[in-house]
């Protein structure tokens, strides 16, 4: 019996790709060299891979450092500016967090940057429903293994991860745990151990 579900952020529980943008922009800005569009629909097709993948294919006009050292200042800036206006949170999710919590262990693990979570549970005040997170810029390892810290650190018997991308399925498969696909995020994923079109729909599963 399932005792605990662990969240993906981005595309799962919300939407932060309005306000990144918005910072990306002010940050390439500085950048004459730079050719590359920056924008909300391009950062929501790249969000789930590791930051550094991200810098890379988001910005294609200039060398991997120049792409890494943009993207080390636009998430050093990202996550007091996400804390002041906060995401656009998916429908129903705090109602939904509610229920979820009167009978399972509730967590996240994003492949996001020190302080990422943290500004998204203080924007929207949701601290109370997450019992513990994890991600690579406090450990220096990806999603997987982040999956895993969470599971003994928590001493959870069986999990699910709930994500959006293909990045998020594989994980949760090498991590040994049931994946729960929200159809309804950013990404596209073949493979999965249950879906739903709306995070009210975990309440159904």
């Amino acid at each position: 019996m399932i005792d605990s579900i662990i969240f993906d952020l981005d595309g799962t529980l919300w939407d932060s790709t309005d306000a990144a943008a918005v910072i990306w922009k002010e940050v390439v800005a500085k950048y004459p060299e730079v050719t590359d569009i920056i924008t909300a629909d391009k950062l929501k097709a790249l969000y789930g891979l590791p930051l550094e993948e991200i810098a890379i294919k988001l910005l294609v006009s200039v060398s991997r450092e120049t792409a890494v050292e943009i993207m080390q200042e636009s998430t050093k800036r990202q996550c007091p500016y996400l804390e002041k206006v906060g995401g656009i949170l998916f429908s129903g999710l705090e109602e939904t967090l509610k229920e979820l919590k009167k009978k399972y262990r509730l967590f996240i693990v994003s492949n996001c940057e020190e302080g990422y979570i943290q500004c998204f549970l203080k924007a929207h005040q949701l601290q109370d429903y997450f019992e513990d997170f994890e991600y690579p810029g406090r450990t220096g390892v990806l999603k997987a293994d982040n999956i895993r810290f969470i599971i003994e650190r928590n001493n959870l018997h069986n999990p699910v991860y709930v994500g959006d991308t293909s990045g998020d399925a594989a994980a949760a498969k090498e991590a040994g745990i049931s994946f729960v696909f929200a159809r309804y995020g950013f990404g596209q994923v073949q493979e999965y151990d249950y879906v739903i079109d709306s995070i009210e729909e975990l309440l159904e599963l």
